[in-house]
């Protein structure tokens, strides 16, 4: 297992090559026990706020801009993030969510934010 981050919905099974598993979100996930989740951490700190989800409503046209502010919502958690970001440099590290649309989900803007160097993470939320 290479290191490096990687997202995928908690639904699916896991896997070998998940490495290091973050559940990311601030409601458990529904039908989901604990057992069958095999987390090793649910950072909770890193979801978008309450505000923010509601304001998203999973509206694909809003994303550009639900990145925009969750980044800046993850730059108040800047240690969560940088070792997330040390971990994936060491073992295969995996953000997992419940959203159901894969493309559009606050798991897809913290793997880009844990991608990038600490400095253009704080660029792009600007």
């Amino acid at each position: 297992m290479a290191p490096g981050v990687q997202s995928k919905r908690i639904y699916e099974p896991v896997s070998a090559d998940d490495g290091y598993r973050v559940l990311i979100d601030h409601v458990w996930p529904r039908g989901v026990s604990r057992e069958r989740a095999h987390l090793d951490e649910w950072a909770r700190e890193l979801a978008p706020s309450d505000e923010l989800r509601r304001w998203f409503d999973h509206i694909p046209e809003r994303f550009p801009e639900f990145r925009r502010r969750y980044r800046n919502e993850l730059a108040a958690h800047a240690d969560a993030v940088t070792a997330l970001r040390v971990n994936a440099r060491h073992e295969r590290v995996t953000i997992l969510y419940a959203a159901r649309d894969l493309e559009h989900n606050n798991a897809v803007v913290l793997e880009e934010v844990i991608r990038q160097r600490p400095e253009q993470a704080a660029d792009a939320s600007s």
